[in-house]
């Protein structure tokens, strides 16, 4: 008799809406239960401004940083227009560089070039592994540029198209102060004073440029996506977001530098980072620094469940 009433007793009080709910007996104050307004979009901006600015007290060494929310363009930024060297970062402007070139018809993307043993870089890619004349045509070399960071193919790229046109191109997408002056891995002009720069705003402006289809044409804006979308190099940005999490960024690493730059894809918007980093502490640290930093502003856009709070 008294798991029935106990069972009725608790089939009733399933049936009374979840947002409200009261005891009946008069000695008792109104038991209620409500769920927990989520917080707005903007006070969750507000405490990623104030965690990240923790962050980067923490941090030693210089930092650049710019995360911008796409939908509303709120922007939170560090220091966003010190260059710092450039590193792999210069590989994003030559890529909408040869996208341009072959827009405007001055190479195809299947024209074929040879692979030579001059052209052969250290560092990061596969080209430098390959046998000495095999053949990849201009489109594989700009995908292995900016998917696997490979040195080789950028210097052949640079190459094609020269240090003037090249530059020129970077003042044209509106990069002021992004320069193009050495090759990938030439450290004998490096040690001579001569150095390629950028800046966290710069590099955050061209992608922004290339999420609104506006980096020298749409369809020059959807292909540097597309090759963007396939990093391979995923220990920064991407690192502590969920496994399917879209990101379309480019990574640069060089002796203390380490950055990385991109746009997040989520459910409930879009949002760019841009994280440059300058210390002695060694890459580790600072690839830490920028997957917490990503991981701090993905949880804007998490989607969360009301919370449900028993309160009398």
């Amino acid at each position: 008799m008294k798991r029935s009433v106990a069972f009725c007793l608790l089939f009733a009080m399933a049936a009374i809406p979840a947002f409200v709910l009261h005891t009946s007996a008069a000695s008792h104050p109104p038991l209620s239960i409500v769920q927990a307004v989520p917080a707005t979009k903007e006070e969750k901006l507000a405490a990623l401004e104030e965690a990240v600015g923790k962050r980067v007290k923490t941090f030693r060494g210089d930092i650049g940083l710019v995360i911008r929310d796409l939908d509303t363009g709120w922007t939170f930024q560090v220091n966003p227009d010190t260059l710092f060297p450039a590193a792999s970062m210069v590989k994003v402007p030559i890529m909408a560089a040869c996208l341009k070139a072959a827009e405007e018809g001055q190479l195809s993307l299947r024209d074929n070039m040879k692979l030579k043993r001059s052209d052969k870089a250290a560092g990061s890619g596969v080209l430098r592994t390959r046998a000495t004349g095999s053949a990849y045509t201009i489109e594989q070399l700009v995908e292995l540029m900016v998917t696997h960071s490979d040195n080789t193919a950028a210097n052949m790229l640079i190459d094609l198209l020269g240090f003037d046109y090249l530059n020129r191109t970077f003042r044209e997408m509106g990069l002021e102060r992004t320069n193009l002056s050495r090759k990938m891995m030439d450290f004998r002009s490096r040690d001579n004073g001569i150095e390629n720069y950028t800046s966290a705003r710069e590099m955050a402006d061209i992608l922004e440029k290339i999420y609104r289809r506006g980096c020298v044409c749409s369809s020059v804006s959807e292909k540097s996506l597309e090759f963007l979308k396939s990093q391979k190099v995923n220990d920064r940005i991407p690192k502590l977001l969920p496994k399917d999490t879209v990101v379309a960024h480019k990574t640069g690493l060089e002796r203390l530098v380490c950055h990385d730059a991109g746009i997040v894809f989520t459910d409930n918007g879009d949002f760019l980072i841009s994280v440059f980093t300058k210390t002695t502490s060694g890459p580790r640290t600072a690839k830490r620094f920028i997957s917490s930093v990503s991981s701090l502003a993905y949880t804007v856009y998490k989607t969360t469940r009301p919370k449900t709070i028993l309160t009398s």
